[in-house]
């Protein structure tokens, strides 16, 4: 069933941590069904037919050592002798599984991963990534006729970076009722507003309000919109009675602008012209 299937101790059973979509998906099957039957009771292990199984009653479920040995190393089950015992953790990693397969094949179905590499703790790591979570992950996908990128890599991450200050700054407005003492309650004294805020927020305030202002009113609101907002560019003009496909002109000027708030470019790289009449000739 399973047998071609290296299975290894879980590298996070040290810190407790286990997850079950972390296996393949035939020992994945083969796990869950372990878990079912040690959690209605003690199993004992027998041979048979040139492998093992798990009995129960007078039940049988064909198993593989290697299944058995990796839910004992991750903590999942106790092992004495040929008897099986549920440990407390088997339940909840059967609830989080069997909850991860119903939720699952819904949300891929609006996810688009790619796999990137990144520099996670000093080291380089492969981390998966969701690129339909972020508008401009998939407006950096779009070419212009040339096949040259519409938005340039500096733009993306100049949005990318407004909408992180954006988001440190604790910006987003708030979706739930708020708990915190009305201005009228509060004390004498009495901190609130700004006074709440870390030093580090208040920094990225700061941050978002000089990107605003390098941007200018006309194009900062289609910046703040898509990249801190995420509202689609198809919104965005409805909301702003914009021609159709001109949002993202719009865009790609406001984040153009902004890379060059962020990276300005150094004044011996600015050209300088010089008129003169037929004949000219510069002094040097």
């Amino acid at each position: 069933m399973t047998d071609a299937v290296a299975l290894k101790s879980h590298p996070r059973v040290a810190s407790g941590a286990f997850a079950a979509k972390d296996l393949p998906p035939a020992a994945r099957r083969v796990l869950l069904q372990l878990l079912r039957w040690a959690l209605k009771g003690p199993c004992r292990i027998e041979a048979r037919d040139g492998g093992i199984a798990l009995c129960q009653s007078d039940r049988h479920l064909p198993m593989t050592e290697q299944v058995v040995s990796y839910a004992v190393s991750a903590g999942l089950v106790l092992r004495k002798g040929d008897g099986l015992l549920a440990r407390p953790e088997a339940a909840a990693c059967l609830r989080r599984a069997l909850q991860e397969e119903k939720e699952e094949p819904f949300a891929e179905q609006h996810r688009e991963i790619a796999e990137e590499r990144t520099v996670v703790d000093g080291t380089y790591q492969t981390v998966r990534r969701n690129l339909a979570e972020s508008p401009l992950s998939l407006l950096a996908r779009l070419k212009e006729r040339s096949g040259a990128a519409f938005l340039p890599e500096e733009a993306v991450q100049a949005g990318e970076r407004l909408a992180a200050d954006f988001e440190r700054g604790h910006l987003q407005p708030k979706v739930t009722a708020s708990w915190e003492p009305r201005i009228a309650a509060r004390t004498p004294g009495e901190r609130g507003g700004l006074a709440d805020l870390s030093d580090s927020a208040i920094a990225a305030r700061l941050r978002v309000n000089a990107a605003l202002d390098a941007m200018g009113p006309e194009l900062s609101g289609v910046a703040l919109d898509v990249c801190c907002f995420g509202k689609g560019l198809e919104r965005v003009e409805r909301e702003r009675c914009w021609p159709a496909r001109s949002a993202k002109l719009m865009l790609r000027t406001a984040l153009l602008a902004l890379a060059r708030h962020y990276a300005p470019p150094s004044k011996n790289a600015r050209r300088r012209h010089a008129w003169g009449a037929e004949g000219f000739r510069p002094e040097l």
